[in-house]
């Protein structure tokens, strides 16, 4: 009697069927790696907004991100390079990363004082970017801005 050995997988080989599974498993474990690391994102050194009139205001320097009249006072605007702006009713300007710290989507949008991911509900305070709802538990990452010539540059 003869036995063919050609059909039978090895010890320790992978056959057809766990392949994919391998695949998924790996998939699976680099989002939580990449999403973990997001979420314990800490917050930068240093001051991350300027008046008008502040300290760095007499500065030069920076890309232009936009007017001051295309901040609205209370609110903010999600810009497409990656930033939220943001003005108090005072006039304060501050600048976060738009990047959500709970899995790394983009926020969309500012209103009734919060900056809003619309992928899992995380909003944020537009004062200083900490989290007041949803499954975030870390603040937006400031982003450094000046108010110069009535409008905002990046620092």
């Amino acid at each position: 009697m003869t036995q063919d050995v050609g059909t039978q997988a090895q010890p320790g080989a992978l056959t057809r069927r766990a392949v994919p599974a391998v695949i998924v498993v790996a998939g699976a474990a680099a989002g939580f790696v990449v999403g973990k690391g997001h979420d314990e994102a800490g917050t930068g050194p240093g001051a991350n907004a300027n008046s008008p009139g502040g300290a760095d205001a007499a500065g030069g320097g920076g890309t232009q991100l936009a007017t001051l009249d295309e901040v609205p006072a209370g609110g903010g605007v999600v810009l497409s390079n990656g930033i939220v702006l943001t003005k108090s009713a005072a006039g304060d300007v501050k600048g976060f990363s738009a990047v959500c710290t709970h899995q790394g989507c983009n926020v969309s949008e500012v209103a009734d004082g919060t900056i809003n991911c619309p992928c899992h509900g995380s909003k944020f305070d537009v004062a200083t970017g900490a989290p007041v709802a949803g499954p975030a538990g870390s603040p937006l990452e400031p982003v450094n801005v000046t108010v110069r010539d009535n409008a905002v540059f990046a620092a």
